[in-house]
């Protein structure tokens, strides 16, 4: 298997992480509330903070993949640009580069 090809399926598994982060973000924080009833307000309000920061987390890492991913087709596609533009040239050509 070629470093393209690898690329590739690392490019797949990223698109497929991202879908599982807008999973999570799109949970709701609180379902009924009645999770919430038996707690202080103190820790119902830090569980509240610790899940909203979770899914912060989970939109920025979605946005951080997401961004990477788009890099690395660029540079997939640069590549192969280069080696079209390389094979294209006669012998002479190519040596004289």
């Amino acid at each position: 298997m070629n470093t393209k090809e690898l690329k590739l399926q690392i490019i797949d598994a990223a698109e497929k992480a991202v879908k599982e982060l807008i999973k999570v973000a799109r949970e709701d924080i609180i379902v009924d509330g009645s999770e919430y009833d038996d707690l202080s307000p103190d820790i119902a309000a830090d569980k509240l903070k610790i899940a909203a920061a979770a899914k912060k987390l989970a939109l920025f890492d979605a946005f951080e993949i997401i961004e990477r991913i788009e890099q690395e087709r660029e540079r997939i596609k640069t590549s192969e640009t280069s080696e079209q533009e390389e094979l294209s040239g006669g012998f002479a050509e190519r040596k004289s580069r």
